[in-house]
């Protein structure tokens, strides 16, 4: 029998694979594409109606979506669905794989803080050193310590969200004592 993530109460990553079709650059296009495609899904579905203890986590900071915030908003509007605070964003979560402080800035300015948790790569999209800061382009904590937030909300995104989102998580981790 099949068990859905919300019965063994763990989150699922929505997150692609390569593409089939050479004329999309896998992390360049196809990821981006397939983060912001699954967002509208949810936009137009009722999949958190049907399981509103699903946890889903959309990675590289949401594809597109911070970015066109006020189109999927005004999209839920035409579509005859609740706002996106009650709708989508009770059970999705974005990460912080986003290479670059300005977008590390608007996903902070759009999404609320406690649906972001922090994500890094060690082998991430863009391997090097990006030549304007002097830094690894997937080295992203960096981006949130330099975010202008409460220590509150930093601990949010550092860890106290990721433990809500994932208890299962939390739970071993207090049964060691942190």
């Amino acid at each position: 029998m099949f068990e859905a993530p919300c019965d063994l109460d763990v989150p699922a990553m929505i997150h692609v694979s390569s593409s089939c079709n050479p004329n999309f650059h896998a992390t360049g296009a196809h990821y981006i594409n397939a983060d912001t495609t699954a967002f509208m899904q949810f936009l137009e579905g009722d999949l958190f109606r049907d399981f509103p203890t699903l946890r889903l986590i959309i990675p590289h900071g949401g594809g597109a979506v911070p970015y066109h915030w006020g189109r999927y908003r005004g999209l839920a509007q035409m579509l005859g669905k609740p706002p996106l605070a009650e709708h989508i964003m009770r059970n999705v979560y974005f990460d912080t794989c986003v290479y670059h402080q300005a977008g590390i800035d608007l996903l902070f300015r759009v999404i609320d803080v406690d649906n972001i948790l922090f994500a890094s790569e060690m082998f991430g999209a863009v391997k090097g050193v990006d030549p304007e800061t002097g830094h690894n382009f997937d080295d992203t904590k960096r981006y949130i310590d330099a975010l202008p937030i409460s220590a509150e909300d930093r601990a949010k995104v550092l860890g106290s969200n990721a433990r809500r989102v994932y208890p299962r998580l939390d739970q071993a981790l207090r049964a060691r004592g942190r």
